[in-house]
């Protein structure tokens, strides 16, 4: 699977602020919304589920509910990035046990974008990319978000803890478990993906 790029987060307003807004009867403050916390979400859901229509269904899910909640929302329980990404990895996982039992393909990936880079290394960092995304698929769900979140998304601890609604040091434990989880699936494929060169 290719490596994707999104576009990034624009700054602005905060985002509870914008929820009460919309809530209000302000679209604009749900444009903003979607504009800062859709990539993320996408990135997110993506790298969990590996499947890019499904995460795009996941995120639109997240951004729906909330929406839904929208005129109940309590300014200072909860920052609604944080509850969003909490609704997404639900929503990921209910999909994740949803394929174990009705055996879907895994194997539905996008074809590769053209970077202009050359084909050799396109051909390499499309090895890399599906072979850490297998990887990451092979993890425990729980450490499979903890590190998308930290290491792919770059959420700070305290920020993942909140997501997974668990303390600080169990995402440490997580993100340790599952790096090592990692670099044991991926040590024996180092010449195969081009890393005997870089050593």
């Amino acid at each position: 699977m290719a490596q994707e790029t999104f576009p990034e987060p624009k700054a602005g307003p905060d985002d509870a602020a914008l929820l009460a807004h919309f809530a209000a009867g302000d679209p604009r403050a749900a444009a903003v919304l979607v504009d800062r916390l859709m990539p993320g979400l996408l990135r997110y859901a993506t790298r969990l589920l590996n499947h890019r229509a499904e995460a795009e269904e996941v995120t639109q899910e997240t951004l729906l509910r909330l929406w839904q909640v929208a005129g109940q929302w309590r300014s200072g329980e909860a920052q609604p990035k944080t509850w969003a990404y909490r609704v997404a990895g639900n929503l990921c996982t209910d999909r994740l046990r949803a394929r174990r039992f009705a055996a879907l393909p895994l194997d539905a990936a996008p074809d590769p974008a053209d970077t202009g880079q050359s084909a050799l290394a396109g051909l390499i960092e499309a090895d890399r990319t599906q072979a850490l995304a297998q990887a990451l698929m092979l993890l425990p769900e729980r450490q499979r978000q903890a590190v998308v979140l930290r290491h792919i998304e770059g959420l700070p601890n305290p920020q993942i803890a909140a997501i997974l609604q668990i303390g600080v040091e169990a995402v440490e434990s997580l993100i340790s478990r599952g790096k090592r989880a990692l670099e044991a699936a991926l040590s024996g494929q180092k010449g195969r993906l081009g890393y005997e060169d870089e050593e």
